[in-house]
């Protein structure tokens, strides 16, 4: 062999004896052994791995373990994907269930980007219903009037205004009627609710928030119970760039390691926060699963084990003095995301609700004085210490 050519080839890699932690493999393309062997593993006759937009073994490291954590305690097996992003997830969930078009029956207050998908996907022959996924006379009079609802699509607690459903009732309900029920389990995480459990079909996360909870990276995950199911979602999957990335994948395994202490941590101190924020003066409304006087606090109580790191609030004045508050933060940072260790604050209608016409953010309850929080774990005081002198 040239030298020319040695610098080229990887040498040996010896396996000894395996790694503490999962190994990030960066590798884009997997080595057959024989034109047969790579054969049986393109046909699923052997298990292996393939180009890495099909899958890696640390991008299949996380999905299995975000799979285990949703499934915890249930009987049957869960299956995972570990996708680009949360939107990515979201996007195959219901561009392979509604194939060939159908319709989706969601709630109005919606996280900001998947409202604006199904506004997108309405243009491609995925028609929209929006109701109040907790009154249940309207879902049933919706699933009763419309036989083509495929999904109901449903975030519990709902962003930004924490809305709480009840998934074991809309489950059966769904099916009933032969309706998959779709759940972001972003905001409460498996730590905190376990929707398959509760009857959903899908699972759907954006992992840069909680899962990841360092704000080191964008990735999402998919699912599942159901390995037929499952299926479905791989040809949108690989086909259309959804899948995820091993260092992004990487990191998620990383952060999962701390989930459950951060999540005590975070609900701690959103606890605290939420309850002072109920005493001001300047704050009209407060929105919080932990709070007695929540409308949905029946449901809470039946599927959720905590209550949860994300609280919004109206600052008493309107859109200026919302405006003025954020401006005035110091220790809080403004940002449009959620789930990181630090104390987070967005304001809806200028940042994640952009896009949706006014009148409609209105008619959802998503007004412009609404502030949201993600609570961070830093020692609260200094959380409290910032929200007072930004109130004013």
């Amino acid at each position: 062999m040239k030298l020319s050519s040695l610098v080229v080839r990887d040498p040996k890699v010896n396996h000894y004896n395996p790694p503490h932690q999962v190994p990030l493999v960066a590798a884009s393309s997997f080595v057959f052994g024989s034109i047969e062997q790579g054969m049986d593993i393109f046909d699923g006759k052997e298990a292996g791995h393939v180009y890495g937009r099909f899958g890696n073994p640390t991008i299949d490291a996380a999905a299995e373990k975000i799979a285990a954590l949703e499934g915890f305690g249930m009987d049957k097996p869960c299956y995972g994907l570990f996708c680009s992003s949360g939107m990515a997830a979201i996007a195959t969930v219901l561009l392979s269930l509604c194939e060939g078009g159908g319709t989706v029956l969601t709630q109005g207050d919606l996280y900001g980007g998947t409202s604006s998908l199904l506004d997108d996907l309405s243009s491609r022959g995925i028609r929209r219903i929006t109701t109040d996924l907790r009154n249940t006379e309207k879902i049933e009079d919706c699933l009763a009037d419309c036989a083509d609802i495929c999904v109901v699509y449903v975030e519990t607690p709902s962003n930004p205004l924490l809305r709480c459903t009840d998934l074991e009732y809309l489950s059966d309900l769904a099916h009933h009627y032969g309706a998959l029920v779709v759940v972001d389990n972003t905001f409460a995480t498996p730590i905190i609710q376990q929707p398959l459990r509760l009857g959903a079909d899908v699972v759907v996360h954006s992992t840069t928030k909680y899962l990841n909870g360092h704000g080191t990276g964008v990735a999402g995950a998919i699912v599942c119970h159901d390995e037929a199911l499952m299926q479905r979602f791989l040809p949108t999957y690989r086909l259309f760039g959804g899948s995820g990335n091993p260092w992004d994948a990487w990191m998620v395994l990383n952060g999962l390691k701390t989930l459950a202490i951060r999540m005590e941590r975070h609900c701690e101190n959103a606890q605290q926060v939420a309850s002072y924020l109920c005493n001001h003066s300047k704050v009209a409304a407060v929105h919080y699963p932990g709070l007695a006087g929540h409308t949905d606090c029946g449901t809470i109580r039946k599927q959720m084990s905590m209550h949860g790191g994300m609280l919004s609030f109206e600052v008493a004045g309107g859109l200026d003095a919302a405006m003025a508050f954020m401006n005035r933060l110091k220790f809080c940072t403004l940002t449009p995301t959620l789930g990181d260790v630090d104390t987070l604050v967005l304001h809806p209608a200028t940042m994640s609700h952009r896009g949706i016409p006014r009148e409609q953010r209105m008619t959802y309850g998503i007004k412009d004085e609404l502030v949201r929080v993600s609570v961070g774990i830093e020692a609260v005081c200094d959380i409290l210490g910032d929200l007072e002198q930004a109130i004013g």
